[in-house]
């Protein structure tokens, strides 16, 4: 690796870049770093000017200009800071959001029609390359304090700037399945828990299954998918079921990409199937994972699961103890 395999990179990837705006369509009416200002404030809705300063490596004055051209077009309101009287906290006003989501549109139109001339086979490797990119130049936690269950049922910012920070919690978006997160589920279970477990084929082949039956074949009224996404990637998942106990649902594949962890997504990933459970009219959640998941029982413990029975098996290539967990819904509803 020299100086000049870089520069070579960075002159490519700014052309790459310079094609996503063709035509300054991606940011108009705005410069890319007002973009970024719009892009923060949407993501951290209480946000205060120092904090905007340190994020996005910008000089005061300019910052400043920005905000006041943002505020004279009613796109931001200015207050005291909630912790320091001394600090401007910075929000969104109706119209600044729907300018931020404008331009977030944009993006996921526009990445998302330069991903269209990649083939399928070619993503994961792509995904990974970029991945393998910001883990060595960036400052992405990967604190491995995660929580991928296993069970068989169960940042750099992306603006081409150059400054990665930290993912935040609030960067996290739980949504619907799109077309190929079914598939990416299947992938990344096999692949994490051959790495991490040593699991064989044979659990990828059970949650082939799994993902299958649900594609088929789901009521979207009492069975749901939920996708964890970070900088507009899959970053964890979990699948809510109608388990053969009536009254029942099931809790499946909850998961959390290594380098998403930390981020509290396999709470909120929990909390919204329990939620969504209770709504449906289930009168219980349950799941059966390994003990040798640790976090994941912890998570689950957390929103009131309890351990109903467990016993030794031989499983995925792996001496196991597998067990089943429970949560009384109408117990835990205030």
């Amino acid at each position: 690796m020299t100086v000049q395999d870089i520069r070579s990179f960075n002159r490519f990837y700014t052309n790459v870049i310079g094609a996503l705006d063709y035509g300054r369509r991606l940011y108009a009416p705005y410069t890319l770093t007002e973009s970024r200002v719009l892009y923060e404030l949407a993501h951290a809705p209480r946000t205060d000017a120092a904090d905007l300063r340190v994020q996005l490596h910008l000089d005061a004055g300019y910052l400043t200009r920005i905000l006041n051209k943002f505020e004279e077009d009613g796109l931001v309101e200015r207050g005291p800071s909630d912790t320091d009287p001394r600090r401007r906290r910075i929000t969104l006003t109706a119209p600044g959001r729907e300018a931020a989501a404008l331009l977030d549109e944009r993006a996921r139109e526009t990445v998302g029609a330069m991903l269209d001339t990649v083939r399928a086979e070619d993503r994961p490797r792509l995904a990974e390359a970029m991945r393998t990119v910001r883990t060595i130049l960036g400052d992405g936690d990967g604190d491995g304090d995660g929580d991928g269950d296993g069970d068989g049922d169960g940042d750099g910012d992306g603006d081409g700037d150059g400054h990665g920070r930290a993912p935040r919690p609030e960067d996290v978006v739980l949504r619907e399945p799109a077309p190929g997160d079914l598939g990416w589920i299947v992938q990344r279970n096999a692949a994490l828990y051959a790495a991490e477990y040593g699991f064989d084929a044979d659990y990828e082949a059970l949650v082939a299954r799994i993902v299958a039956d649900y594609g088929e074949d789901h009521d979207p009224n009492l069975e749901r998918t939920w996708i964890a996404e970070l900088d507009g990637r899959p970053v964890g998942c979990v699948m809510c079921v109608r388990d053969d106990t009536p009254g029942a649902a099931r809790l499946r594949l909850l998961l959390v990409e290594p380098d998403a962890r930390g981020l509290g997504i396999g709470d909120r990933l929990v909390g919204a199937l329990v939620d969504f459970a209770r709504e449906a009219g289930y009168r219980e959640v349950v799941l059966w994972t390994n003990d040798i998941l640790g976090a994941a029982r912890r998570i689950y413990q957390r929103h009131g699961f309890v351990l109903v029975a467990e016993k030794p098996h031989h499983s995925f290539g792996q001496d196991l103890t597998g067990q089943d967990w429970r949560l009384d819904l109408h117990a835990t509803q205030e």
